[in-house]
């Protein structure tokens, strides 16, 4: 590991991070991190170089989303840690497991042009700080913030002076027992009998059941079990948009709830007289308060119950268990029904109709972005990863009902744009045999485009297809509506083919639908990565910004 006769605390600080079972590492180097840095990489760690300090976090977001781990990303102290803090909030919320080792200023220095107390910076983004200050004690730090990493979920950022790192270890030989060897191993949690025949009696009184599950029920494993109680309900499913795809075979499925519902979804879940929510947090934006069913109780399955989330009251009625062997034990205490809410041509109906059947006037040269998903669905090839990033776009690519959710990624918890380039590099780092295919807009590309050079250096097979607008696509529409000069949301349409080629990836621009097929196979056949351009108009507003802004809702003064 080391010609020296004793080995440096960065040396010692790798090893510990070895041992937590780290295999791959989003990094950027700076004074604070990179010998440490180059220790990880020779003890066989795969290092992800990328461009950014903010793409670190954000790729090791979706690294730990895919493989059920913590991802680990690494920045240098001052300007590389104000970096990161974007992206820290959005794994908080998502409650993703990330450590984080960030170097600190040399405490030896009186001044020094990078310092800055980085401790009350991330506390403010809800993620964990760890402060490093003692060398025998580091190779704990690093344990600890593992074990709290993965028993909280949320980031854990360990700051370490960097002069501290260049001493010679005087810490004990042996490293400490990895976290994975401490964390308790629960069995997941059954329902309570009680619990059980008073959700029972709501049940069988409820006429049109939707059962509505969030990623605890696809942690859970219980989407059969989802299934069935919907069946044994006669009633319908659906999803939050993070576990879209769990029953995108199922011939009752009306999609996502919330603010991406389609519009039959919409219809039927007006209609529901019972909302049974399984693993899931009943967000504002997941229509948890009930703005989507007025007509609805709602009955919460979860290990964490709650009655008010984000400020609304979201459940009255309760069952705590594990998602899935609560709704098990549910659908068996459920009595068959006589009646039921489902019909062949409801069935019909969900999988006939379009996820927006609003008409817009398309300009002459320009797509529809519902017509470029809908092709761009029939075109891709089953078992390529998909990844969805945020902004307007994002509501077009969200309807892609043939996709499982276990081939769909979506982070947007904090609602920021910029993340798709980072999340797609998490994905490909965590499938690195599989094609992975960003979905991303304009605007949010722009945001980290120098990331396409990463790319290209780590020979990632990931296929980019922007829904280019020319516009922030949101701001523009919100604009609209408020009768408000548009100019700070319009920008035109940059060549992003030639940008790609630049950075010696393939690139092509999209003004017509009919060759995508064959495009999409050429790609196969090819490989590499590329950057595809749809140029599509900015006429076409999704209903997700038309029900929040309709227009005059905002009147001239």
């Amino acid at each position: 590991m080391t010609n020296e006769a004793k080995p440096r605390v960065y040396d010692v600080l790798a090893k510990a991070f070895t041992q937590e079972g780290v295999s791959t590492c989003f990094a950027l180097l700076g004074d604070a991190n990179m010998n440490w840095a180059a220790r990880l990489a020779q003890q066989g760690c795969r290092m992800v170089y990328v461009r950014h300090e903010h793409c670190t976090v954000a790729a090791a977001m979706a690294y730990a989303r895919k493989t059920g781990d913590v991802g680990v990303a690494t920045a240098t102290c001052g300007p590389g840690v104000t970096q990161l803090i974007t992206a820290l909030p959005a794994a908080v919320r998502a409650h993703l497991p990330v450590v984080v080792f960030a170097g600190e200023a040399p405490l030896k220095s009186g001044w020094y042009n990078q310092g800055i107390d980085q401790g009350p910076l991330i506390a403010a983004t809800g993620a964990a700080y760890l402060y490093a200050h003692l060398p025998e004690r580091m190779a704990l730090v690093v344990r600890d913030a593992f074990l709290q990493a993965r028993r909280e979920r949320r980031p854990v950022v360990i700051g370490i002076p960097f002069d501290l790192q260049d001493r010679p270890w005087e810490g004990p030989d042996a490293l400490p027992t990895p976290s994975r060897q401490l964390l308790p191993r629960p069995s997941p949690m059954p329902p309570h009998p009680d619990d059980v025949a008073r959700a029972a009696e709501l049940v069988a009184a409820a006429e049109r059941v939707v059962v509505f599950a969030g990623l605890g029920a696809v942690a859970a494993k219980a989407g059969p079990a989802c299934r069935a109680l919907a069946a044994k309900t006669g009633g319908l499913l659906t999803t939050t948009l993070p576990a879209r795809g769990l029953f995108h075979d199922d011939l009752y499925c009306i999609g996502i709830a919330g603010s991406f519902t389609p519009e039959v979804g919409l219809e039927y879940l007006a209609q529901a007289d019972l909302i049974i929510a399984v693993g899931g947090s009943l967000a504002y934006h997941a229509g948890g308060g009930g703005q989507l069913w007025p007509k609805a109780q709602t009955l919460h399955i979860d290990v964490d119950p709650v009655g008010m989330s984000q400020g609304q009251v979201v459940a009255r009625h309760h069952l705590r268990a594990d998602a899935r062997l609560g709704v098990e034990a549910l659908t068996a205490a459920l009595p068959a029904r006589k009646t039921t809410w489902r019909t062949e041509a409801m069935a019909a109906r969900i999988r006939e109709s379009k996820p927006d059947s609003q008409v817009f006037d398309v300009e002459p040269g320009l797509l529809d972005p519902r017509d470029a998903v809908e092709a761009l669905e029939n075109a891709l090839p089953a078992d390529w990863e998909l990844v969805n990033s945020s902004g307007h776009c994002s509501w077009f690519f969200a309807q892609m009902p043939s996709r499982p959710n276990e081939r769909f990624l979506t982070i947007r918890e904090f609602g920021a744009i910029g993340n798709g380039i980072s999340f797609a590099m998490g994905v490909a780092a965590a499938r690195p045999d599989r094609t992975v295919v960003l979905f991303d807009g304009d605007g949010s590309l722009m945001m980290h485009i120098q990331e396409l050079e990463t790319i290209k250096r780590h020979g990632m097979k990931i296929l980019i297809i922007l829904l280019n607008d020319g516009a922030y696509g949101s701001e523009v529409h919100k604009f609209r509506s408020e009768g408000l000069p548009e100019d700070g949301s319009v920008f035109g349409r940059p060549d992003f083919a030639a940008i790609a080629r630049g950075f010696g990836l393939q690139g092509k621009t999209f003004t017509r639908l009919d060759d995508v097929l064959k495009q999409v196979e050429e790609f196969a056949k090819s490989g590499g990565a590329a950057v595809w351009d749809f140029h599509v108009s900015d006429k076409v507003v999704s209903p997700s910004i038309r029900r929040a802004h309709p227009p005059g809702k905002h009147k001239k003064a």
